[in-house]
């Protein structure tokens, strides 16, 4: 049985662009059959100048809604994409863990590097688990810990 793509949110001001992709997908299902090659390529020119166009022109709402946008990537994405070997350290050491900050170890160009972010959940279980990615003073003293121990 083939997986389920997760849905794509879109915005509204995404629209004119994810609709030419769309048509773009349609045209290359039918390349076998026509060789419509030219007009792909001139209809990804255009995506990419339109996508220019939409985000260079984009009023403050539009921005606040794109920071928003519930599949932007968090700190474990960047993390699991841009180093190696990260090794996730927890506590505080004078309460608890506060799975709302992330933080450890890992490799970029094999240097080692400290990593610290923020970390907000997928799904509602994840987001009461990580407190909607809200840090409690438990998550600033794991922070200052890990930020010393970079020093």
């Amino acid at each position: 049985m083939a997986q389920k793509q997760p849905t794509r949110f879109v915005l509204d001001f995404e629209k004119p662009i994810v609709e030419l992709e769309a048509k773009i997908d349609e045209m290359r299902s039918m390349t076998g059959a026509i060789g419509l090659a030219g007009d792909i390529d001139r209809l990804e020119s255009r995506v990419e100048q339109l996508r220019g166009e939409v985000y260079a022109n984009l009023t403050r709402w539009q921005r606040v809604q794109l920071a928003r946008h519930p599949q932007r990537p968090y700190t474990l994405d960047y993390v699991n994409g841009m180093f190696e070997n990260f090794m996730e350290l927890h506590g505080d050491r004078a309460f608890r863990d506060d799975p709302a900050i992330v933080g450890g170890w890992a490799t970029l160009d094999n240097q080692p590097v400290m990593v610290v972010g923020h970390q907000k959940g997928r799904d509602t279980k994840q987001n009461l688990l990580r407190n909607f990615g809200m840090p409690d003073p438990d998550g600033y003293r794991k922070a200052y810990r890990l930020f010393q121990m970079a020093e």
